[in-house]
């Protein structure tokens, strides 16, 4: 069962605070938790289904009123940047997610919980879960938290592992690992944000800011490889 102190932090950091908790704990459920205790409790696939469309109707609608303009073919793939697998997978990472979610014992070994697929699948069931229990509303509000963002920055959702890319890059380059460290904090104690700067070798390259210091590892890393990149492609010019 979802602890209450983790299901008050994650409920603080949706924006919504959940009547029917089952809902929340079937999110997070996957399938392999379900198989493993035999219980007759949902997992997270029917609200999957639920979340995608509901997601899609969103995302449809505020780029409808946004963009004027916009054409058919236009709305569409800006709608598809923002409710792809890994357009999910980051607002799931921005949320520590992977912490939150029940695993079979084989599928945790195996690194289920920063799998971008299990990440993708649980956001998805997420909003679902927000949908049945505060409606349209619920969802709409997540998407301007959220969805909004990814569209901000449309080229990042390509890029569902960046600590991962840039430990490869470091690693083919200079033989060495990144280190990250956390360089400010701030907001109150129940919405705290955090700065985390990537180092290379005691040098500071790119910054990062999310509301968890794995989040912001994670987009600090990424803006250490568009650093790296534009470093590389202004060396073969």
């Amino acid at each position: 069962m979802l602890e209450r102190k983790q299901r008050k932090t994650l409920e603080k950091a949706l924006g919504h605070r959940f009547r029917n908790r089952q809902l929340l704990v079937a999110a997070l459920t996957h399938p392999s938790y379900r198989h493993e205790q035999s219980t007759d409790g949902e997992d997270n696939q029917r609200l999957e289904f639920l979340g995608d469309a509901a997601w899609g109707l969103a995302a449809a609608a505020d780029l409808y009123h946004r963009h004027p303009q916009g054409t058919e073919g236009d709305l569409t793939h800006r709608r598809s940047l923002a409710a792809n697998r890994n357009a999910f997978a980051r607002i799931a990472r921005s949320l520590d997610l992977g912490t939150y979610l029940f695993l079979g014992r084989g599928e945790e070994r195996s690194g289920g919980r920063e799998r971008t697929s299990n990440l993708a699948d649980a956001m998805e069931a997420l909003i679902g879960a927000l949908y049945l229990d505060g409606g349209p509303k619920a969802v709409d509000r997540a998407y301007q938290r959220f969805g909004q963002p990814v569209l901000a920055d449309p080229e990042t959702v390509e890029d569902d592992n960046p600590k991962g890319r840039l430990q490869e890059y470091c690693q083919q380059k200079w033989k060495v690992n990144p280190h990250y460290e956390i360089i400010e904090v701030t907001g109150p104690a129940h919405a705290k944000a955090y700065v985390c700067a990537a180092q290379i070798k005691d040098e500071r390259y790119g910054e990062g800011r999310g509301m968890t210091k794995r989040a912001a590892e994670s987009m600090a890393a990424r803006e250490t490889l568009r650093l790296l990149n534009a470093a590389d492609k202004r060396q073969d010019d």
